[in-house]
């Protein structure tokens, strides 16, 4: 029998006019339910956006994730992986912990319910007439100071959840909500609404009729009365992970026929009429968690990046071997491509508008490429027109992250040699070297090699390596690939902008650039006066003599 869940949830602002900074959401996907309650920290600048993210991808992600992967695990990943980018941002835009929020989550998979907390919201359990208190607030000990919380979801760095499971059974109760319901309602009034079948409104009204001008906080609940369980269901099951690949063989329906680009781990192969490629785990995955988990974490990323810009892949139905399926487009690089010469300017342009949507749309799921070069670019031609995909999944990596020298060094910003995180403005330098070499043939800084700490002095000038770039253009670049953080893109949209707007792209000079370079007219005209001022005092020295 298929799970089903009666679901409902109410949340009242402390104040219509500011609005609550409580986020929540519960849903039924795949036989599996999640509730999430996230509750903004009320003296952080930006808390009920952090509450709203966290519910949003906690959510997004709980779809997404690898069917392999126990709810246990995916759900400490994806609150360690959101702690540290709410962490990160809310330091690169506040330069302090800013983006602060609680969480409690609870998810039922079959009969087995798995969750965790981070701070004072409560998951709470109505089990054979009984209620259980399943979260554990984690606030001061001392009675004066419980509103005082030792953990919030981008407080530090690391996080360290309160982690719980029980088994479910049909009838039982689940209730998620902010401390603005429980510091005001006892567990026997929770408990007494609950065997009532009371709705989540139900529960935010009672507990805002209690509210004083002084105990008024922000209210949310969410309620979910189990109807229908498999207790059969189950996750995270360990899959197969071959030693030996040769052609011939058949996985998942599909039959090898040969390595892809001398890489014994993705292999095309033949499935029905078509072919695709097969990415098969390491190896090493067998006995290293470390490998194991990173090849999880491929999967998890590429089946969210279901869009244009991305070779599209899917993990086959009842796989039995750790693996993923990529559809195989038969397109040379556009490394391979640029052996013939530079790209022309129109396609130079559209190949920077699809490598700045294709960053936006990552960011929008707190991610980046990490290793953007000509390499990891197809180029896919239909008569006249010409349209990119970005490959390489397993470069992807989320927001912030530090990832040591993780991609390709002549593509790396310069702060990436410093241990610098990865972020919207090292992807723009790496976009910004990416189309200057298309356009150019060439490096702005020279070929950089691996291990080696560059000196980042001023950029070669595009036009003077292809007379054909436009001065706009020519702006664009320079700008893109600036050494310096604060002379460089700040997002993809303001590139973008100046792409679409050539008119509008004001003039960008490198550091120290002389003033021919940076104003040629001023140059010319005051040599003129000088050498006219020159001129007219030898006039008059001569004047004087005579």
């Amino acid at each position: 029998m298929p799970l089903k869940a009666n679901i409902t949830s109410h949340g009242i602002a402390r104040s219509e006019a500011d609005g609550s900074q409580d986020a929540f959401a519960a849903q039924i996907w795949q036989d599996s339910l999640i509730a999430v309650m996230a509750d903004g920290v009320g003296t952080a600048a930006a808390g009920g956006e952090a509450a709203r993210r966290t519910v949003t991808t906690l959510t997004g992600n709980f779809q997404s994730r690898p069917r392999n992967w126990s709810l246990p695990q995916a759900l400490k990943e994806f609150t360690q992986r959101l702690n540290h980018t709410l962490h990160s941002e809310s330091h690169a835009k506040f330069e302090r912990p800013e983006m602060l929020t609680t969480l409690a989550v609870a998810a039922l998979e079959g009969n087995q319910l798995h969750g965790l907390n981070v701070g004072d919201s409560r998951v709470y359990l109505l089990h054979e007439g009984e209620l259980h208190q399943l979260s554990r607030d984690q606030t001061e000990a001392a009675a004066q100071f419980r509103h005082v919380l030792t953990q919030a979801v981008g407080m530090t760095a690391d996080v360290a959840p309160h982690t719980f499971q029980h088994v479910i059974a049909t009838g039982d109760i689940l209730l998620l909500c902010s401390d603005g319901v429980s510091n005001l309602l006892a567990d026997e009034d929770l408990k007494l609404l609950l065997l009532q079948r009371a709705s989540a409104r139900t529960i935010a009204t009672a507990a805002r009729e209690k509210a004083t001008e002084e105990t008024l906080d922000d209210i949310s609940a969410v309620v979910a009365e189990i109807t229908a369980i498999d207790p059969l269901r189950s996750s995270g099951q360990r899959l197969e992970i071959p030693e030996t690949l040769y052609a011939g063989q058949i996985f998942e329906s599909s039959t090898l026929i040969r390595p892809l680009n001398q890489n014994e781990r993705t292999w095309i192969a033949k499935h029905g009429d078509n072919e695709v490629a097969i990415k098969f785990a390491p190896i090493q995955a067998r006995d290293s968690e470390t490998v194991l988990n990173q090849f999880h974490k491929e999967i998890w990323t590429l089946t969210r990046l279901w869009a244009d810009f991305f070779i599209h892949a899917y993990v086959p139905e009842n796989a039995r071997t750790l693996c993923y399926v990529m559809e195989y487009v038969e397109a040379p690089t556009l490394k391979e491509t640029l052996r013939a010469g530079p790209l022309p300017l129109d396609e130079t342009v559209k190949l920077a508008s699809f490598l700045l949507d294709a960053g936006q749309f990552l960011l929008r799921l707190d991610l980046v490429h990490g290793d953007i070069k000509p390499e990891n670019i197809l180029v896919l031609r239909e008569g006249e027109q010409v349209r990119f995909k970005l490959i390489d999944f397993g470069s992807i990596s989320e927001v912030f992250s530090v990832t040591s020298r993780a991609g390709t060094p002549s593509y790396l910003a310069p702060e990436r040699f410093h241990n610098a995180p990865c972020s919207e403005l090292t992807e723009i330098f790496a976009i910004g070297v990416t189309v200057f070499e298309a356009v150019t043939g060439t490096f702005p800084y020279g070929e950089i090699e691996p291990f080696q700490t560059p000196h980042f002095g001023a950029s070669k000038l595009p036009a003077t390596l292809n007379p054909n770039i436009p001065p706009w253009l020519e702006s664009v670049l320079l700008r893109a690939v600036a050494p310096q953080i604060e002379n460089r893109y700040h997002s993809y949209s303001e590139m973008k902008f100046d792409l679409e707007n050539p008119g509008k792209v004001k003039p960008f000079f490198r550091k120290d650039a002389p003033l021919l370079e940076r104003n040629p007219v001023l140059f010319y005209k005051t040599g003129f006066f000088l050498l006219l001022a020159a001129n007219l005092f030898l006039l008059y020295k001569l004047l004087v003599r005579k």
